[in-house]
C-alpha cells in the first residue's frame, strides 16, 4: 500500500475500525500532489466534533476517579486527543508530499503509535462502562494545527506543543490511576508517557534542523507558533523536567517554559500600571514627568500582576528576569502573561481593559485595543475613556464627607445604644477640608479654621498624590513661600483644599469595587504614611475581608459590639457613596483612606474619609495579595526606595532582598492548595529596579507581625 493511500484512509474514513487499522507493506514511491486541509476529518457520526462555540465540557479532573464512569470520561477525553493526532499526522503526509523521506517515515511511525494508543484508550474506557463517541468531542486540536503551512509548523504545533504537554498529563494521571488502584489505566498512561518522549524528541530533532541556527530553541519555538497556539499549551499542571530532559530539551528552554503564561481559552483582561493619572489630569497637556515619577512608573510596572486572574495580561515596560518570576512561582503566585507592547495584542480577543486609573494617558495607550473586546469597554463610564476629573478631586471627597456627617446622626437614631457610641467617635464637621480657588478664598479659610482653634493646617492641591502637592502651615499667617506657591496654582486655574493638620494615631484604608449592582467591599487594610503623609506601607490581618484592623478599634477604645455598629454605619456610607458614583456612571476600583486622630480633648476620633481614590491603590494590591496567604497569617506591603535600603547598610536592592529572604524564608501550608504561611518576597524585580522596590512580608500571627516593624521611609 502506498503511504498516500494509507493516509487518505486514516483521514477520510468514516469507520473508526478503518482509521485505526495498521498499515501493511507501506511504500512511498508516489506521494502525489499537495492537498489542502478539509474542514474536518471523516469520522463516524458519534465522533463528529461538537460545533465551534458550543459549551466546553468540564475537564474530568481527579476528584472522582474512584467512580468507573469518571475514569471512563477522562479516558474518553484522552482517546479523542490520540485520534486527532492520528488524523493530523495523516494530513501532514498528504499536505507536504515533498518533505524529506526520513521525516515522512518518522511521521508514519508516530502515526502508528497514535493508532495503537487510541485502540488502547477505547478498550480501557469500555472496561469502565463508557463507549467511545458516547460523549461530545472537541475539534480544537484540528482547528489549531490543520492550517499549518509547512512541516515546521507541524513539529512546532503538534510535536512540541500538544505532545510536549502530554509529558505532563500522562505522567500525572498515571500516578492518579495508580493511587486509586487502577493498575491497568496507570500502566496505559505510563506506556503513553514513554512513547510521547520519543515523539517529542523526533519533533525536536527536525525542529532544530529547520530553525534558524542563530536562534535559541526557545526563541524559535515562540516565533514559530501562530495564535491561538502559544508555549502555554506545551505544558500541563506542572512542568515535568525529567521527561523533557529525556526528550532533549535544554535547561534554558525548560526554565523559560516553566514561567511562561498565556490564556488557554478565557479572554484575558489587560492591566496597565499608570500611577501618574492624577498628576497628568492636574497639569493637562503641559504635564512632563520628573525623573522620580518616571522611575516610579518604570520600576513598579509589573505591580498589576497581583491584581490579575490567571490568563490575564499585564503591559510592562520591560519583562522581569526569570529568577524573579521563579520566586513568585515558588511563593504560589499565579503568573499572568507579560507583554511589552500593546501592538502585540491587536489580533487577540480581549475581555476587558483595566488600567491603574482611567485618564487620557491610559486611554491613549489602550484605545487601539477596544475593537478587540468581546464585550463593552470596561471603562469607568460606558463609552467614555476617562474617570470624571471631579472624582479625583480632594474637594469632592471633602464635600462627600461633609454631607455624610450631616446625615450620620439620623442613620444612628432609633438604633441600639452601641450605634450612638459608634456615632460619637466620628469627627465633627469642623475638621472637614474647605476648597479654595483664589488667594482671597484661601486666606478666608485659613482664618476661619484658626478662629476654631486649629493652629496647624495643611493645604493640598485638589489633584495630586497623597503627601505631594501639599504645604503645612504650623505658624500664624501665611508665609511668603506658601503664598507664592498658592498664587502660582491659582494663576494656573488650579484649586486647593485647606484642612486642619490632625494628630494621627492610626491610618487605614477601605478597598471597594463599584459594579453595576452597587459598591462591593473588598477588604480593610492598615495604612502607614510618613510625616508628610506620603505612602509607606499597608498591612492586613486574617479578618481583613470584613473587619477593621485591630489597631483601629483599639485606638478608638471600642468593644467588638460597638465595632460591629461602626461597620454598619460604614455600610451606610458605602450606600451613599455608591449612589454618588452611580451618578457619574463610574465602574471600577475605589479606595477610601481614613484615620483615627487625637481630638482637641485628646480623645480619639475617626475621620471616616480622608480622600476617595477612583483607581487602584496599594491597599487594593495588598487585598489581592492576601488571597494567596494562609487564612491565619498577616501581611504587610511596603514601598521602599534606594535611599532607605542604603541607610540600612545595603549597597542595593538585590543585597537587601537576599538578606531578607534568608532571614524570612518562604513557608507554604494547606491542602489542596498551599498558601503563604510566612516569608518575604519582592513584588518587582530587585535587579531591574532603580529607585523603588515593593515588598510583601507574611507573618504567622499578629505577635510576629507587630514585633517586626516596617522599614524606614
Amino acid at each position: 500500500m502506498e503511504l498516500r493511500e494509507f493516509a487518505e484512509r486514516v483521514l477520510f474514513s468514516r469507520s473508526l475500525e478503518e482509521k485505526l487499522q495498521p498499515p501493511v507493506d507501506i511504500t512511498d514511491e508516489h506521494p502525489g500532489k499537495a492537498m489542502s486541509a478539509p474542514a474536518a476529518p471523516g469520522r463516524p457520526r458519534e465522533l463528529i466534533f461538537k460545533p465551534t462555540g458550543a459549551a466546553r465540557g468540564a475537564f474530568p479532573g481527579t476528584r472522582h476517579l474512584e467512580a468507573p464512569a469518571e475514569r471512563g470520561r477522562l479516558l474518553h477525553f484522552f482517546g479523542n486527543h490520540e485520534l486527532l493526532a492520528t488524523e493530523l499526522m495523516a494530513l501532514v503526509l498528504l499536505k507536504f508530499p515533498a518533505a524529506p523521506a526520513a521525516f515522512r517515515r518518522g511521521v508514519l511511525k508516530t502515526l502508528q503509535d497514535e493508532q495503537d494508543h487510541t485502540r488502547l484508550y477505547v478498550a480501557r474506557m469500555r472496561a469502565n462502562g463508557v463507549e467511545f463517541g458516547s460523549l461530545p468531542v472537541s475539534g480544537y486540536f484540528w482547528r489549531a494545527i490543520a492550517a499549518m503551512e509547512s512541516p515546521m509548523d507541524y513539529v512546532a504545533g503538534l510535536s512540541l506543543t500538544f505532545e510536549q504537554a502530554n509529558l505532563d498529563f500522562a505522567r500525572h494521571f498515571s500516578a492518579c490511576f495508580a493511587q486509586i488502584g487502577d493498575a491497568d489505566s496507570a500502566g496505559l498512561l505510563q506506556k503513553i508517557y514513554h512513547d510521547e518522549i520519543g515523539h517529542v524528541a523526533y519533533g525536536l530533532k527536525w525542529f532544530r534542523r529547520w530553525k534558524n541556527p542563530n536562534e535559541s530553541d526557545w526563541d524559535a519555538f515562540c516565533r514559530q507558533l501562530k495564535f491561538p497556539l502559544s508555549p502555554a499549551r506545551a505544558k500541563g499542571f506542572s512542568v515535568n523536567i525529567p521527561g523533557r530532559k529525556a526528550a532533549g530539551f535544554t535547561p534554558d528552554f525548560i526554565a523559560n517554559l516553566d514561567i511562561y503564561t498565556q490564556s488557554k481559552g478565557r479572554t484575558p483582561t489587560v492591566f496597565l500600571f499608570n500611577p501618574l493619572v492624577e498628576a497628568r489630569l492636574a497639569a493637562g497637556k503641559s504635564f512632563s514627568p520628573n525623573q522620580h515619577q518616571v522611575r516610579l512608573q518604570r520600576d513598579l510596572t509589573t505591580l498589576p500582576m497581583f491584581l490579575c486572574r490567571q490568563d490575564d495580561i499585564v503591559l510592562v515596560e520591560r519583562t522581569p528576569s526569570r529568577s524573579f518570576l521563579n520566586r513568585l512561582k515558588t511563593a504560589k503566585f499565579i503568573l499572568p502573561e507579560l507583554v511589552e507592547s500593546p501592538a502585540c495584542l491587536t489580533r487577540r480577543k480581549l475581555g476587558g481593559l483595566r488600567p491603574w486609573g482611567w485618564g487620557p494617558d491610559s486611554w491613549q495607550l489602550l484605545h487601539p485595543l477596544c475593537s478587540n473586546l468581546t464585550g463593552p469597554v470596561k471603562s469607568p463610564r460606558p463609552g467614555i475613556h476617562s474617570t470624571p476629573v471631579e472624582l479625583f478631586s480632594k474637594a469632592w471627597s471633602a464635600d462627600f464627607l461633609r454631607r455624610f456627617l450631616r446625615v450620620l446622626p439620623s442613620a444612628a437614631a432609633g438604633r441600639h445604644q452601641r450605634f450612638a457610641a459608634a456615632n460619637d467617635v466620628f469627627c465633627p464637621e469642623a475638621v472637614v477640608g474647605v476648597p479654595a480657588d483664589s488667594l482671597q478664598a484661601a486666606l478666608a479659610a485659613i482664618a476661619a479654621f484658626r478662629r476654631k482653634g486649629f493652629a496647624s493646617l495643611v493645604i493640598k492641591e485638589t489633584l495630586g498624590a497623597a503627601g505631594g502637592q501639599a504645604v503645612r502651615l504650623f505658624e500664624p499667617g501665611l508665609p511668603d513661600r506658601p503664598r507664592r506657591w498658592l498664587e502660582g496654582l491659582f494663576a494656573s486655574h488650579r484649586r486647593v483644599v485647606i484642612e486642619p493638620w490632625l494628630q494621627r494615631i492610626v491610618d487605614f484604608s477601605i478597598q471597594l469595587e463599584m459594579t453595576a449592582t452597587g459598591l462591593k467591599l473588598c477588604g480593610y487594610t492598615g495604612l502607614v504614611n510618613d510625616v508628610r503623609g506620603q505612602y509607606r506601607a499597608n498591612w492586613a490581618e486574617p479578618n481583613y475581608r470584613r473587619s477593621f484592623p485591630v489597631r483601629v478599634l483599639s485606638a478608638l477604645g471600642l468593644t467588638p459590639q460597638v465595632g460591629d455598629a461602626l461597620r454598619q454605619l460604614y455600610d451606610e456610607l458605602f450606600v451613599k457613596l455608591g449612589r454618588a458614583l452611580d451618578g457619574f456612571a463610574y465602574r471600577g476600583p475605589i479606595g477610601i483612606d481614613a484615620l483615627v486622630y487625637a481630638g482637641a480633648s485628646g480623645a480619639p476620633r475617626l475621620k471616616p474619609v480622608v480622600e476617595i481614590n477612583p483607581r487602584y491603590t496599594m491597599g487594593r494590591v495588598l487585598v489581592e495579595l492576601m488571597h494567596r496567604v494562609h487564612p491565619g497569617s498577616c501581611g504587610r506591603l511596603e514601598l521602599l526606595n534606594c535611599r532607605s535600603v542604603r541607610r540600612q547598610g545595603f549597597p542595593g536592592f538585590g543585597h537587601y532582598v537576599n538578606q531578607q529572604q534568608q532571614r524570612f524564608p518562604l513557608l507554604c501550608e494547606g491542602n489542596p492548595e498551599p498558601r503563604l504561611r510566612s516569608g518575604f518576597i519582592p513584588l518587582n524585580d530587585p535587579e531591574q529596579a532603580q529607585e523603588f522596590l515593593a515588598v510583601f512580608h507574611v507573618f504567622r500571627d499578629r505577635t510576629a507581625f507587630f514585633a517586626t516593624p516596617a522599614g524606614p521611609p
